[in-house]
């Protein structure tokens, strides 16, 4: 895994910014601490760090120039079929002087242009400078595993792995403010939109063409077909299966150590299962809480372990050691993102590097097959029965109760909430409402008029997969666009890299993903199970307690640090009243009602908004202050 950066001047003012690509490079270094490199050519600067997995020689380190000296590449992923094209490459009289995935990926594109896309199984953010024509072509894998941010104006067109290498050049911040609206209320901010006015992301299944004129365009989809698949729901099984396990053994070739990610739930556990198959005693890695058990799911890791004879690590962390990597967690954001669990990625990946370079994860199967509990919700809007009319008839008995994430009779009643605030709306205004971790409408938080139309625009642009006609397909769709590329994978990456840990994704082999998108939603889930055709499809080889439990994500125990250990920081730094009014970001009046109601007996489910105003104070102080 790698960072890659690069500047195209416009103009001779743009020429200037040229000189910034060492430092950008050196902004990447977690990325890649085995080496790095620049390329320099006439109004093109290229610059790479690279964490070495495949051919570990020099020989594979990049900028990599092509024999003839026309291509040159810089490229952050991994190319899991390198192999078998590199035989057909070879059989067209093309030589090869590495061993590695990267040169492979620069002759293919040198054959056939974007065009190569439509061949590499594997996840990507890579550039190509081509000499001759003194062109660029950019382009991110299909579902945005791997992150490629750019600015462009008339003088220059800057691009990089993470926001700090594009803040290395000296570029002018302009807070978003639309933007920030998103964050406050998902705890991210999606794509193609930044933080900042003048910086985009690319999006999934996208590349830019970058000569007189940038173009971006669109080359992978996630399939939308108008008839399903005839396979029965067996013949569904079985090939989700075959199509599974080719994706995980794709992902166990590396030439350094790997392991795999155990959380102890359906999906990591699959992972873990297909995977001891081919590897044995494979690494598997877990995290649990050991000062509080309902975060701590380590008992069923242990069981999965024990069933397939891994070498099991687990680290048990206390409430401190949660505590204590709060600030490198936050320290290593350079755009804000409010998504808890990033704290505990963060450690698992930090303890994880201490024995592997390289971890397979079960990232993408909820989205893809359906796992959530906003997907069990929506099942019941859809198909409604007895457990929607009795919430409808019941509330006057949870009506009262505190919502909270931070205990079981409060994240239920939480939970009941949301889902009747969304039985009367549409499916596009209920998919939003359970999409949002916060709901500012009607807080007037912010100290700046938004123009409605803009963000109006914006949402409906993030929801364009659900029509009014539409099948639970397109609720899926919609998670594989919003949260899965700009909150799942995005943490994954982040907290990984910040690590120097190569995270993979076997879900996410998009074999598997035209597949399932290709089946029926009523394979996927029913009114009894989520998840129904994975689930089914391991039953008999996954131990049977994995079965029995309910949902539960990879959260932390956030209330307690905000009343203890954190309130001076929240009360007299981030959030201290003159601080705040001096900022005029946050409207004071609004930001002491939120602690004010922090520090009360009954806070509600407060902890995830207060947590976004701390990462966006953090992030601030750092960058913008």
């Amino acid at each position: 895994m790698c960072g890659i950066t690069g500047i195209v001047s416009f103009s001779e003012q743009g020429k200037s910014f040229h000189d910034s690509i060492d430092k950008a490079v050196s902004a990447l270094s977690k990325r890649g601490p085995d080496s790095y490199g620049t390329f320099r050519d006439k109004n093109v600067s290229l610059g790479h760090t690279r964490l070495s997995i495949i051919d570990t020689s020099s020989a594979s380190s990049q900028p990599f120039t092509d024999p003839t000296g026309r291509f040159t590449i810089v490229y952050n992923g991994e190319f899991y079929n390198y192999a078998s094209i590199k035989d057909e490459l070879q059989n067209d009289g093309v030589q090869f002087i590495t061993t590695g995935d990267t040169e492979v990926l620069l002759q293919l594109y040198i054959k056939l242009k974007e065009k190569s896309l439509e061949k590499i199984n594997g996840f990507f953010a890579f550039a190509v400078y081509d000499k001759e024509d003194e062109s660029v072509f950019i382009a991110r894998d299909r579902f945005g595993i791997k992150p490629l941010l750019y600015l462009q104006d008339e003088d220059k067109l800057i691009f990089g792995s993470e926001m700090k290498a594009l803040l290395s050049y000296n570029i002018s911040k302009e807070i978003d403010f639309e933007s920030l609206h998103s964050y406050l209320e998902l705890n991210y901010i999606p794509a193609p939109h930044s933080i900042f006015k003048n910086v985009k992301k690319l999006l999934p299944g996208h590349f830019l063409k970058i000569t007189e004129q940038v173009e971006s365009e669109c080359y992978y989809e996630i399939p939308a077909p108008n008839t399903y698949s005839s396979h029965t729901y067996n013949e569904a099984k079985k090939q989700t299966l075959e199509i599974l396990e080719k994706s995980v053994q794709r992902r166990l070739v590396s030439d350094v150590p790997l392991g795999t990610f155990l959380s102890g739930g359906i999906d990591s556990s699959i992972i873990t299962a297909l995977a001891s198959k081919h590897h044995n005693k494979i690494n598997t890695f877990s995290i649990g809480f050991k000062d509080n058990k309902m975060f701590d799911e380590t008992f069923y890791s242990r069981l999965v372990a024990k069933k397939f004879n891994t070498n099991h690590t687990e680290f048990a962390l206390s409430t401190d050691e949660l505590h204590e990597s709060l600030h490198s967690t936050l320290d290593y954001l350079d755009e804000p993102f409010a998504d808890s669990s990033a704290l505990a990625v963060n450690l698992l990946s930090k303890y994880t590097r201490q024995h592997v370079t390289v971890a397979l994860s079960g990232d993408g199967a909820d989205e893809l097959f359906s796992g959530y509990n906003k997907h069990k919700a929506e099942y019941e809007v859809r198909n409604p029965g007895f457990m929607a009319n009795a919430i409808r008839k019941s509330s006057f008995i949870w009506e009262n109760i505190p919502q909270s994430r931070s205990n079981k009779i409060g994240n239920i009643s939480r939970q009941l909430h949301r889902f009747r605030d969304g039985i009367n709306l549409s499916a596009k205004e209920r998919y939003w409402n359970w999409a949002k971790f916060n709901d500012i409408s009607s807080q007037n938080i912010l100290n700046h008029t938004l123009e409605k139309d803009i963000l109006d625009k914006r949402k409906e642009t993030l929801l364009k997969d659900i029509k009014n006609e539409g099948d639970f397909n397109d609720i899926l769709r919609s998670d594989m666009h919003l949260v899965l590329p700009n909150d799942m994978l995005h943490k994954v990456d982040m907290m990984s890299m910040a690590n120097s840990l190569e995270v993979r994704t076997p879900f996410l082999d998009h074999e598997l993903v035209d597949y399932v998108f290709n089946l029926t939603p009523d394979f996927k889930i029913n009114r009894k199970i989520k998840k129904k055709l994975l689930q089914d499809t391991f039953q008999s080889i996954l131990p049977s307690e994995l079965y029995d439990r309910p949902k539960k994500g990879f959260e932390v125990p956030l209330l307690s640090c905000f009343k203890t250990e954190l309130k001076s920081l929240i009360n007299d730094e981030l959030l201290e009243d003159s601080f705040v009014k001096e900022q005029n970001i946050f409207n004071p009046s609004k930001i002491k009602e939120l602690k004010s109601r922090l520090f009360s007996n009954s806070p509600g489910a407060i902890e995830s908004q207060i947590w976004g105003l701390i990462v966006f104070q953090t992030w601030w102080k750092k960058w913008m202050a």
